[in-house]
């Protein structure tokens, strides 16, 4: 395997860091290493470090408990898959990137045996898969961490019997999915082809250990200890603060304990590999997944499980009776009924401590939390005290379920209402950021990423707003927003607007001053059309957090001013209640426009179900007149302006005509590529005008602002537009 040689100064700090968020921008050698497997065949230099070994002292006597499940290869019963001996030759061709993205994963049934004293795991994965390509699949790819290694893989016929064997070969592929910067690629070959559409089930059997391992930042160069608080994931660490052999598999992009199959992306591609994170995430989100686990233990049990963010107590089975409870073995298992995967990567999570509960004087159980910092408690008490009247103002009394924080010396992890990070006794005001984000997965929840992750976005901008200003909260709307402008597509002027048909829908409002004072506020209403670039996504389909996250936190601030914020907090309430709802990607418009008496599909269609990219707003024309009264003394002004709107997302915009003693707010509705005038009586001497306060992201700048000139101190000069 060729590993790129650089400078820790000037390269690793940077990977490192780039690692926070599955990003990085530094190019790595990429190259295929292909192996054969064979029946008794040595594993991988990776995995026979990794792989536990069957005569060592330590490994707990086994249980006399009841087999809960069987991997012999001896078993004729059709619940174990017959062993296929992978083949002794590679097939030559490479497999494509299209082949890859060709298979959806709609089903998972999954029995995981962990041992978390030889840091093993043994899995029988029932796998239901989709031909999601145009063109018949005659192989599949599958991948797994490289510390593990494949046992056998089989099909299930449509009708029942005896499972089919099937044959594969095994390479290991560069990647840094995986925490070791290699997976372990299965490639199956089927014995009929599978159709476009057409879907099979699988059994695979693999097996291995998963130790700590940092390997692929190691590689770089990175230092130890940036490189375990990263990457962090194994089976039965005793490295989590609080917690007796602590388990935690994070998945795709940390460590690959669940089959996938996916290109191989390296740190250095950029920000490819958060891309391919966010899109595996989408592609398998209405898939279902159920999980029998067990986990084998000796002296006191472990308490809890938590997998895709769920809970549930782990329950001990013991036959030793006879031994004392320091030296008894056994076997604690659970069960997570299958759901809908949702927008994550599946994570597992065994605590072995019991949790502490804590919260609010209004709800006592607010907080489950796994810590040996007892003294860390009261901090996150009083936190949650602070950030849950906001939370209960919006979203009612109760939470849909407790917090749950596990102590954890790692990089934070957030899945849902389940948070890893470090527990310390602080300020509690310190921790009211973070726990406002984390307490709106307790209160409401959603399969779509960009009602899920950007509600807790949008929670963090009310909590600024309602501890500082609206002012405050739009400013960090705005340098959060910076990142979106570089993401959305950009607009390139064409004869033809393909997306709505002309080029320039103009309504202009009467002006009351003479052609010189025009000239002075106006620019050419000539408008060239546009069309959008492919670069964006949609919200419903996002797979970039810059998408899920920022854009949806603004488009949820938008929909606040547009509809206000009793409407909002009723919509949110019902929407939270009725899990139907949640089940149509239009469930929010609906309930929305319910709670509002408005018609918001024009918002939904630019901000939600499609990309039409940002608005790009000018002010074309700022036309003062003095409003006299009947005996002829000056009775206010009248101030006409004139917007522009270059980009193509249709947007309600304020504007707001303002003095040193005054302002006066109108709303003002702006179709993508067209001129929109209003009128607005001011009843002393305006000063300017502002269009945009920042509540809306714009390719360029969200604020506009004109001087404006009264018509005694207007020059002939031609005044130009303001961006």
């Amino acid at each position: 395997m060729s590993r790129c040689q650089f400078t820790l100064a000037n390269r690793s700090a940077t990977l490192v860091a780039a690692l926070l968020t599955l990003a990085a921008g530094v190019p790595l050698a990429q190259q295929q290493v292909t192996t054969t497997q064979q029946t008794g065949a040595p594993q991988s230099a990776a995995t026979e470090a990794a792989a536990p070994q069957s005569d060592q002292s330590t490994e707990p006597a086994p249980p006399r408990g009841k087999v809960l499940f069987s991997r012999s290869v001896d078993d004729s019963s059709a619940e174990v898959p017959a062993v296929a001996e992978p083949s002794t030759t590679r097939q030559n061709d490479l497999i494509t990137d299209a082949e890859h993205r060709a298979l959806t994963f709609i089903a998972y049934d999954l029995d995981v045996h962990l041992t978390p004293a030889s840091a093993s795991i043994a899995v029988r994965a029932g796998l239901t898969v989709r031909n999601d390509s145009a063109a018949p699949l005659s192989r599949l790819t599958l991948q797994i961490s490289s510390s593990l290694h494949w046992d056998a893989i089989s099909e299930r016929p449509l009708g029942g019997g005896s499972t089919k064997q099937l044959s594969f070969t095994v390479g290991l592929i560069n990647t840094d999915a995986d925490h070791t910067g290699v997976m372990s690629e299965a490639v199956v070959a089927l014995q009929q082809p599978l159709d476009p559409g057409a879907s099979l089930t699988l059994d695979a059997l693999y097996s291995g250990a998963i130790p700590p391992s940092a390997e692929r930042l190691e590689r770089i160069g990175a230092p130890d200890d940036q490189a375990q608080q990263l990457d962090w994931d194994a089976i039965g660490s005793g490295s989590a603060s609080g917690t007796t052999g602590f388990t935690a598999l994070r998945g795709f992009g940390n460590v690959l304990w669940i089959p996938v199959s996916a290109p191989s992306v390296l740190l250095g591609d950029g920000d490819r590999l958060a891309q391919l994170a966010g899109a595996e995430r989408l592609r398998q989100s209405a898939a279902t997944i159920r999980l029998r686990l067990a986990v084998e233990y000796v002296g006191d049990p472990p308490d809890a499980a938590f997998f895709c963010g769920r809970r549930q107590s782990l329950k001990a089975i013991d036959d030793n009776v006879n031994l004392p409870d320091t030296s008894s073995p056994g076997i604690a298992t659970a069960l997570f009924e299958a759901e809908p995967l949702g927008f994550r990567s599946p994570s597992l999570f065994v605590t072995g401590r019991p949790a502490s509960v804590t919260g609010t004087p209004a709800n006592p159980a607010l907080l489950s939390v796994i810590t040996d910092h007892y003294d860390a408690l009261p901090a996150y008490s009083a936190a949650a005290a602070l950030v849950e009247p906001l939370i209960t103002d919006w979203l009612g009394a109760r939470p849909l379920t407790p917090l749950t924080l596990i102590d954890h010396a790692g990089q934070p992890f957030e899945d849902d209402a389940l948070v890893v990070r470090p527990m310390r006794t602080v300020d509690p005001a310190t921790l009211t950021p973070a726990l406002v984000h984390s307490l709106t997965h307790s209160w409401i929840r959603s399969n779509y990423a960009w009602i899920d992750e950007g509600l807790a976005q949008f929670f963090g901008l009310l909590w600024i707003e309602r501890n500082n200003s609206r002012v405050a909260a739009l400013d960090a709307l705005q340098t959060a927003s910076r990142s979106l402008a570089l993401a959305e597509p950009q607009l390139t002027a064409l004869s033809t607007d393909p997306l709505h048909g002309s080029s320039t829908a103009v309504a202009t409002g009467v002006s009351a001053n003479d052609s010189s004072s025009q000239s002075s506020n106006s620019q050419s209403a000539h408008m060239p059309a546009f069309t959008v670039s492919p670069a964006g996504e949609n919200l419903v389909a996002a797979t970039g957090d810059v998408f899920f996250r920022t854009k949806a936190a603004a488009v949820w601030w938008m929909l606040r001013d547009i509809v206000g914020d009793e409407a909002l907090k009723q919509a949110l309430d019902n929407y939270r209640q009725d899990a139907a709802l949640d089940r149509d990607p239009m469930g929010l418009e609906r309930v929305l426009e319910k709670s509002s008496h408005k018609n918001l599909r024009w918002f939904f269609d630019d901000w939600v179900y499609h990309d039409r990219g940002l608005p790009a707003l000018t002010i074309v024309n700022v036309t003062p007149s003095q409003l006299t009264s009947r005996d002829g003394l000056p009775a206010g002004w009248l101030v006409a302006v004139e917007v522009r709107n270059d980009g193509a997302a249709e947007v309600e915009v304020p504007i707001t005509v303002q003095s040193s003693s005054a302002k006066e707010t109108r709303r003002l509705r702006i179709a993508g590529r067209s001129s929109v005038s209003t009128r607005i009586i001011f009843t002393s001497r305006p000063e300017q005008v502002e269009v945009n306060d920042g509540s809306i992201p714009e390719a360029e700048t969200s604020i506009h602002s004109r001087q404006i000139l009264l018509p005694a101190a207007r020059p002939d000069a031609s005044h130009p537009p303001s961006r």
